[in-house]
């Protein structure tokens, strides 16, 4: 450890360049990583239904996925990024730091939905938007903490064995199996285990919970190709 990263008060790793590309990288990255999860703790509770050109087996002609996808993609792009640039460990760090960050989120949110609001129409339509379903709390937790903590170590299995090279590789296996995983686990905990477990509603019929799960993984996957060119990007910038 550096003697600037060590004082009490110094600069830590901006102290030799304020705009030193691999420092600002790592800052930018977490923020943009717990950003993105915050805000998918939020938009979880909101259903969409995105129409696709044609239908597809099981799907049909419409994706059914949370609001929260996009915004939980970009953590996959970050956390790879991340692990690319910095290592394994280090991503593992921010992996489960901000896990525990998820529970800030939602003792603020629940902290803020259990004052009494001065205009009552508001206070309703505020619980409405933000009050997050416990089954989709507990869905969206569990999912989070093991496809996050697979897709680190399979992306550095990889990269064991390739180095550097094959980043492609890496980002798509990483992302496309721990997404898989992830869809799974949401999926069968927010619309089948908890509700049977917890109550809240009833649980899914097995046909909706694969059509549910198949459409929002091929999204995932989809996203998954189209941000590897911006892992590259990313990556080359900050190592040039």
């Amino acid at each position: 450890m550096s003697e600037a990263t060590a004082r009490p008060g110094g600069d830590g790793p901006f102290a030799a360049d304020p705009l030193d590309r691999t420092a600002v990288a790592a800052v930018g990255l977490i923020t943009l990583f717990v950003v993105a999860l915050a805000t998918a703790q939020l938009t979880a509770a909101k259903v969409i239904a995105l129409p696709l050109p044609f239908a597809l087996p099981v799907v049909g002609p419409e994706i059914t996925l949370p609001g929260a996808a996009l915004a939980y993609a970009l953590t996959f792009l970050a956390s790879d990024c991340y692990a690319e640039l910095y290592g394994r460990r280090a991503t593992q760090v921010v992996v489960n730091v901000a896990f525990a960050a998820n529970f800030v989120v939602l003792a603020l949110v629940w902290s803020t939905l259990a004052a009494p609001g001065v205009d009552p129409e508001i206070a309703a339509a505020f619980d409405t938007a933000l009050g997050p379903a416990a089954n989709v709390v507990a869905g969206s937790l569990l999912a989070y903490v093991v496809s996050q903590n697979w897709d680190v170590f399979v992306f550095h299995a990889i990269r064991e064995r390739t180095g550097r090279g094959m980043l492609w590789l890496r980002n798509l296996a990483s992302t496309a199996s721990s997404q898989a995983i992830d869809t799974a686990i949401f999926v069968g905990v927010a619309f089948y285990a908890a509700p049977l477990l917890l109550g809240g509603g009833d649980p899914l019929q097995p046909g909706v919970l694969l059509a549910l799960g198949l459409g929002q993984y091929i999204l995932k996957l989809a996203i998954a190709l189209l941000d590897t060119p911006i892992v590259y990007l990313v990556v080359g910038a900050v190592r040039e």
